[in-house]
């Protein structure tokens, strides 16, 4: 670099390439220091400052840590292939993959044969339509456990929708005086257990008595599912798993 000339200015959210990686810029006032991290949910490593002026050096020490950055990388879940044959986990229980000739749909289980998820097309094609049953699933039942929790809480039944967030698995927005409250869930959560996806159910229903997390919420949770704390680790230790589904 020149004498003259000015290191490259960066903004809070930028994002540069690192050995063929994206790494997004970060500033986060109460850090102490530059650092790198590797969120496993989005897959992709953020550089973290305190002050928008260190940046640069944010930048600058995820060049340094190229290779640090891509063995992290290494370590994630490889996307599960979505191909007919294959068997994958919906709430818990195995749910077979198989081509056919009409439109996509989901196949309850049986005496004699496992839940089916039956779709035409080839490749990607037929990868979408797998997807928008399972998502057209996951609304079916995370509706079903939204209405029982509510009735158990005493709350109205929100409006529920589904999502591909990949910074949360739910989010609850209180009722409004023009606006009824609404849930939305990631219809991921169909590929966890049932228990875990039931969780997740229970806790953004406790959002609509609770805005919080203070005990009175944990309260409510508890008194729905039981000891939430399994469920939040599977959630931490297989969440980038659930998320290298479909890409």
């Amino acid at each position: 670099m020149s004498l003259f000339q000015r290191p490259q200015a960066y903004a809070d959210g930028d994002r540069l390439e690192v050995a063929g990686v994206a790494v997004r810029l970060k500033v986060h006032s109460r850090a102490r220091r530059v650092s790198l991290r590797l969120d496993r949910t989005r897959r992709e490593v953020v550089a973290t400052a305190p002050t928008p002026r260190r940046l640069a050096e944010a930048a600058a020490f995820a060049h340094d840590r190229a290779e640090w950055i891509l063995a992290r990388l290494a370590e994630l879940p490889q996307a599960q292939s979505i191909a007919p044959g294959v068997t994958i986990q919906l709430f818990g229980q195995p749910c077979r993959l198989e081509a056919a000739s009409h439109p996509a749909r989901y196949i309850p289980a049986t005496d004699d044969a496992p839940a089916r998820i039956a779709a035409r097309g080839e490749g990607e094609a037929f990868a979408r339509a797998v997807i928008r049953v399972i998502r057209r699933r996951a609304l079916e039942v995370l509706t079903e456990r939204t209405a029982y929790h509510c009735a158990r809480l005493g709350a109205k039944l929100p409006a529920i929708t589904i999502m591909d967030a990949k910074g949360r698995w739910g989010s609850c927005r209180p009722a409004l005086p023009n606006k009824p409250a609404a849930i939305r869930y990631s219809w991921r959560l169909a590929l966890a257990p049932f228990e875990v996806a039931d969780y997740v159910a229970a806790h953004e229903c406790a959002h609509l008595l609770e805005l919080n997390h203070g005990p009175r919420f944990w309260a409510h949770v508890k008194a729905l599912v039981g000891d939430e704390r399994p469920h939040r680790a599977w959630l931490r230790a297989e969440g980038a798993r659930l998320h290298a589904f479909g890409g």
